[in-house]
């Protein structure tokens, strides 16, 4: 039992951080200002569907496709770490997340009319980082379905965040203001930084073992 509270505590806590429902706030608000309630309403819909649709697809898949690649679950535990260990460090310092969304990707979001597909479901809530955390977290769940129900849990309170965040956004902005929500950003990228961290170490120690370096 202590094993799957941590183990549910840590997915829950990952999804919250790498898919970040309060900074979503900001960014939803500057893409949609000019926007009706109606239509906010329907992107918001929308980008949590195909969201939700993304993430179950590599949950699913991703196991699979790396053994079709032949990439052992304990490279993608370092990599994932890696990159995961990358968007952290952006957070704590402020700077947007090549990770999530470049420079490019954010002025032409400016441009379009519905961006429920782009820039917010990919690659703002479903983009690589949440892609890898999944893969990561049903390949540590594996066969076990208490495991797997915690995972399937935390992304859907995380998704279910995010949609909450989002038709919240104005109510949000006025009531934490844009440096209380980088404060929490600051303070979930630590968190992030040290999730990351464990990722690579499990990576290494499941390395060593395969490996007989350690017995």
């Amino acid at each position: 039992m202590p094993t799957f509270v941590t183990f549910t505590i840590s997915a829950f806590v990952t999804f919250l951080t790498i898919i970040d429902p309060v900074g979503l706030a900001p960014v939803f608000v500057g893409l949609t200002s000019h926007l009706s309630s109606t239509q906010r309403r329907a992107i918001i819909a929308r980008a949590t569907i195909i969201s939700a649709i993304i993430i179950a697809f590599f949950a699913i898949v991703g196991r699979l496709l790396l053994e079709r690649l032949g990439i052992s679950l304990y490279a993608f535990n370092i990599a994932g770490g890696i990159l995961l260990f990358m968007v952290a460090i952006d957070m704590l310092f402020g700077r947007p997340s090549g990770a999530r969304e470049t420079k490019e990707e954010e002025e032409e979001a400016m441009t379009r009319e519905d961006i429920s597909v782009f820039p917010l479901a990919i690659p703002l809530i479903a983009g690589p980082g949440t892609i890898a955390t999944t893969i990561l977290y049903v390949g540590q769940a594996s066969a076990q379905p208490i495991l797997l129900l915690a995972v399937t849990c935390a992304i859907v309170s995380a998704l279910a965040l995010a949609w909450i965040a989002m038709r919240s956004s104005s109510w949000i902005i006025q009531r934490v203001g844009r440096t209380g929500i980088m404060v929490f950003s600051r303070i979930l990228g630590i968190l992030l930084a040290a999730l990351a961290i464990q990722f690579v170490l499990n990576g290494v120690t499941t390395f060593a073992h395969t490996s007989g370096f350690l017995k």
